[in-house]
């Protein structure tokens, strides 16, 4: 057994193919005999590539390989860290008679048989730094997964634990932040690392047809597509209402199902545009309910079927909809009135218009300071989003700019869908969700730019 382990200390690659029975992809190879000859290693890149195969290949070999090892692994969330990450472990550890008998896998573990105390994976969300302190041994290896969602206290708490000569690093994501320790390992701290990017368009992984609709959809330079297929780190443009990272950064958090009840609707009759149903609840955005070419009676019957189903299924005795009240959005508002007061069923109804006058001096509109509320949210880190890649890209390509006035403004649906090549619903919807209806918001907290639309 020692000759075995022996033959594929240093040879990850060779550990792949005759252990697992898998053929890693040229950049695969790269990083894993990178792993075996560096002590930290970043791999930046688009979606689909095989980050999670790479992890999970990596995480066995170090276990095969080494003896009383231990392999503290993380990632922002629950699901990406127990069923992604954990559940492709579990798929190669069963191709594999010799590994499925050495080692036991459990819903958060990774155990040897022989000694399963001293020698194991462990996953822990990246919730708090104390779930990645304590890790001390000779052969020690560390994996972030989505790595650019982890807050630098927890990698601090991850870099005091690599003091020994085979105490190792990877650490994999989409380059979602412009900010952070994912970030400095690509430019400040690169010495430091051996670093790969990867694009889509160059995986044989992802379709030509997934790279190709992104571009066409959002424009070859625009940070979906910088981050979603070339590994690329956003931009951010002075002039964008709500960064890509801070709605990548709301979409990683746990939920957490506790507050009142709001729906937020935006109308849209015939024609391309969606008719958005948006659910809150607390600071948790639900899934949403999308459709188009419906009249606004059928959209009155969605509405109050999804209310008096939330209702029932969180327990609560009343809700808020917020409904766009502009055009054929006010045939909904009234007739939505009359349904909910003929099933006696305690919900407020309100009409937006965003073109009304807005509570707070600073914003030219309602629309506009009800856009500038929601990005507070995401700024002070409260909101909480399920993943939605067609809204995360209406929320990060909106854009505002100041008037003669002295006022900001949001920049009209006109012009964006004219700019973008559709029309933002699904953001208009959460925007509504979250609209403050009941309470005058604070002015904006961040330094005013003179911008124009490109």
């Amino acid at each position: 057994m020692e000759q075995v382990l022996e033959k594929f200390r240093d040879e990850p690659v060779t550990f792949v193919k005759e252990i697992l029975g898998a053929t890693p992809d040229t950049w695969q190879a790269e990083a894993l005999n990178a792993l075996a000859g560096n002590p930290r290693v970043a791999i930046r890149s688009g979606h689909g590539v095989g980050k999670t195969a790479l992890e999970s290949w990596s995480i066995l070999w170090f276990l095969f390989t080494r003896p009383f090892c231990k392999i503290p692994c993380t990632a922002p969330t629950q699901q990406q860290i127990y069923k992604i990450l954990w559940s492709e472990i579990s798929k190669w550890l069963k191709r594999s008679p010799l590994l499925n008998e050495l080692f036991e896998w459990k819903k958060t573990e990774v155990r040897f048989r022989g000694a399963p105390e001293r020698w194991l994976a462990i996953a822990k969300t990246a919730a708090r730094p104390e779930n990645m302190a304590g890790f001390h041994e000779e052969h020690l290896l560390f994996v972030l997964d989505e790595a650019s969602g982890i807050d630098d206290g927890i990698f601090e708490a991850i870099e005091g634990a690599l003091t020994t000569p085979d105490a190792k690093l990877l650490i994999c994501g989409n380059p979602t932040r412009n900010s952070g320790f994912f970030k400095r390992a690509f430019f400040e701290d690169r010495e430091l690392y051996h670093t790969q990017k990867i694009s889509s368009a160059d995986s044989g992984r992802v379709s030509n047809e997934y790279c190709r609709r992104l571009i066409k959809q959002y424009g070859n330079d625009s940070d979906v597509v910088r981050v979603r297929v070339y590994g690329e780190f956003p931009k951010t443009e002075a002039d964008g209402l709500i960064a890509l990272e801070l709605v990548e950064a709301a979409m990683s958090r746990e939920p957490v199902y506790l507050g009142e009840l709001v729906i937020g609707v935006d109308v849209a009759r015939f024609g391309n545009d969606e008719t958005v149903i948006q659910p809150r609840i607390g600071n948790t955005a639900l899934l949403l309910e999308n459709y188009r070419k419906a009249d606004t009676m059928t959209t009155v019957g969605r509405i109050v079927h999804k209310v008096s189903e939330l209702m029932k299924k969180f327990s609560l005795n009343r809700a808020r909809i917020n409904v766009d009240d502009d055009g054929v959005g006010g045939g909904v508002t009234d007739r939505l009135r009359e349904v909910l007061h003929e099933k006696n069923l305690s919900v407020e109804v309100h009409g937006c218009h965003n073109g009304g006058k807005a509570r707070d001096s600073h914003y030219a509109n309602w629309a506009t300071e009800s856009w500038f509320a929601l990005r507070d949210r995401f700024v002070s880190g409260e909101i909480i989003l399920p993943r939605d890649d067609e809204l995360t890209a209406q929320l990060s390509t909106r854009k505002y700019l100041l008037t003669s006035s002295d006022k900001l403004i949001l920049e009209d649906k006109k012009t964006y869908k004219k700019r973008c090549g559709r029309s933002p619903d699904r953001a208009d919807a959460l925007v509504l969700a979250f609209a403050p209806t009941a309470i005058m918001t604070a002015p904006p907290k961040f330094t005013l730019v003179q911008s124009y639309w490109r």
